[in-house]
């Protein structure tokens, strides 16, 4: 995201209430829904929740002042119970941003680049933003809706304004697809979360859209400021 500023408020209340909805609609995945296709085209439901967990780890350890290899951040295969080892992974990614210091350490972002680190609030508003995207997937995987508040979609919609489009998401490891035309149904701008997800790279009225591109990493991860 290169040129955004970091979030003036602190937004762990609201990752926190986020994660939330993702633990309740992660929770009802069961073992036959692993192979569903999902809105990210390159991950079934299975390795959408394995890559999940992976990334709740991953900011975990790096909310810690971990020196963080890709590693930390790889998927997390699903188990029997696919539920249960995301919200374990939720729970330990929303302790480590409560730790008291954090607003003023920096986050070692690996999947970035050697040495890539970036400031708290940035990186909080990187998983953020990644998470409420990521949960309408789960959502729309499992032929369901998800709903977020303004207080939520109003921040996440400024990230993902910001995050650059052009043709670097037509590149085969593009982290998102191109940005998507949204369908407005009433005059006025379309609502936040299609805007979000149109910006994303996804089609907000997925399955019906065709599929998206979606995310083949975690996000465009790429201000170290």
């Amino acid at each position: 995201m290169s040129g955004t500023p970091a979030p003036a408020a602190d937004l762990r209340p609201l990752h926190r209430a986020v994660l939330d909805t993702a633990t309740e609609l992660v929770g009802r995945v069961r073992p036959e829904h692993l192979g569903l296709p999902t809105p990210c085209a390159a991950w079934d439901l299975g390795e959408l929740v394995a890559h999940m967990t992976g990334q709740n780890l991953g900011f975990a350890a790096a909310a810690r002042g971990q020196v963080t290899s890709a590693a930390d951040f790889a998927p997390r295969p699903a188990s029997d119970a696919p539920g249960a080892g995301f919200a374990a992974s939720a729970r330990e990614v929303a302790a480590a941003f409560a730790e008291p210091g954090v607003p003023a350490r920096r986050f070692a972002l690996p999947e970035l680049g050697p040495d890539v680190t970036v400031r708290a609030q940035r990186g909080i508003g990187f998983h953020f933003v990644d998470t409420v995207v990521h949960t309408w997937d789960v959502a729309r995987s499992l032929g369901t809706t998800v709903t977020f508040p303004a207080e939520i979609l109003t921040p996440a919609l400024e990230i993902a304004r910001a995050v650059p489009g052009g043709a670097a998401r037509e590149q085969p490891d593009a982290a998102f697809g191109p940005v998507r035309e949204t369908s407005a149904t009433a005059p006025g701008p379309a609502p936040a979360l299609d805007q979000i997800l149109a910006l994303l790279g996804r089609s907000p009225a997925w399955p019906d859209g065709d599929r998206t591109g979606g995310d083949r990493t975690d996000g465009d991860r790429t201000d170290t400021a």
